[in-house]
């Protein structure tokens, strides 16, 4: 006959996807009731109406359908109460470690916008999770916020746990936060620059991130206060400088990069984006924003070009509709896994 201890072993194996620990550790399996093969779990959600509850209740049947003598399971779906939810937070907060003690940081950073490089740090983000890394993405440009649309999570709201716990949204297996989701994306935020700082903090602190080998931070363009409070505050991050090739925005680029060489931090190379234009029909080559600029820049602060983004069609309608093409097996993928590929070798993860 099966027993408690049997399906409690099997439960282990069933992690919150928010949290990313075993329900078992996290003491949301609430109560195990046996009747000869039916098998009855009562399970206690940290949020009522989590939207991931379904994914859990799945999980837990066909963990405990597999074990021996059990033909039929059960799952009631709860909530903790407010005491039960407190005393989860401070476990996992006991356990964690600290943000950037033991996760890779990399700053994304562009002279100018339009020149793709919220396409791009999503891109790398998702890339680098499907490389099987763990990847959390801070969207920083607070007031221009572009990554809820690039990654279809416009209008989810993360939940907190507690007044001091926000639990990142996760999409296309990386862990996300952006001020796009907590305002709406067509109302203006006119905040001054210590507001706007308030809440990368947040960000950075108040967020339950778990332990991770990489955070991308696509930074608000130029180089104003924010880039430079993050780049100050945040210790041995790395910086990956985006631009396309013509010559204006080649020059507004290096700005930021010598700004970050400043105050010490290494550019580990160039994402040249629009690179040139391919005609699908005749596959000749256009530069259409010229050529040649990004690897004098690359020369004058002595780095690489890491990759050459083309201009494609499908980047663009797979960003409109929301779903990063290095997610899905595509020709346009390449780009960024190559990009990925190279910053995991530059930037070796700690763990």
């Amino acid at each position: 006959m099966i027993t408690k201890e049997q399906i409690l072993n099997a439960l282990k194996d069933v992690y919150d996807p928010e949290i990313g620990r075993s329900i078992v550790d996290l003491n949301m399996v609430d109560n195990i009731n046996i009747d000869g093969n039916k098998v009855t779990i009562d399970i206690k959600l940290t949020i009522k109406g989590c939207p991931l509850q379904n994914s859990i209740k799945e999980d837990v049947i066909n963990k405990v359908k597999n074990l021996e003598g059990v033909d039929n399971v059960v799952v009631n779906m709860g909530a903790m109460t407010d005491e039960e939810r407190q005393r989860l937070v401070n476990g996992i907060k006991e356990d964690e470690t600290p943000l950037f003690e033991k996760t890779r940081v990399i700053a994304v950073g562009s002279g100018k916008g339009g020149v793709g490089k919220s396409t791009v740090s999503t891109n790398l983000a998702v890339a680098l999770g499907r490389l099987g890394y763990k990847v959390g993405l801070i969207d920083a440009d607070v007031l221009g916020f572009s990554i809820p649309r690039l990654l279809g999570i416009v209008g989810e709201r993360p939940y907190a746990l507690d007044e001091n716990t926000i639990l990142p949204i996760e999409k296309y297996g990386i862990k996300v936060i952006s001020m796009g989701n907590f305002a709406d994306e067509d109302t203006p935020l006119i905040w001054r620059g210590p507001l706007l700082g308030g809440v990368l903090e947040q960000f950075m602190n108040d967020v339950y991130w778990g332990n991770l080998d990489y955070m991308i931070i696509d930074l608000p363009p130029g180089t104003g206060d924010i880039p430079l409070t993050i780049m100050q505050k945040i210790p041995e991050q790395k910086f990956l400088l985006v631009t396309t090739p013509q010559a204006s925005a080649s020059h507004v680029a290096g700005r930021i990069a010598y700004m970050a060489q400043k105050v010490n931090i290494d550019l580990i190379g160039i994402a040249e984006n629009m690179s040139y234009f391919e005609c699908p029909d005749c596959h000749k080559k256009y530069n259409i924003f010229g050529e040649g600029e990004t690897e004098k820049l690359a020369k004058e602060l002595n780095t690489e070009v890491l990759v050459k983004i083309p201009i494609e069609i499908k980047i663009r309608e797979k960003s409109d509709i929301g779903l990063p093409v290095s997610f899905i097996n595509a020709p346009e993928a390449e780009y960024y896994m190559e990009l990925a590929k190279k910053v995991s070798e530059k930037v070796k993860p700690i763990r």
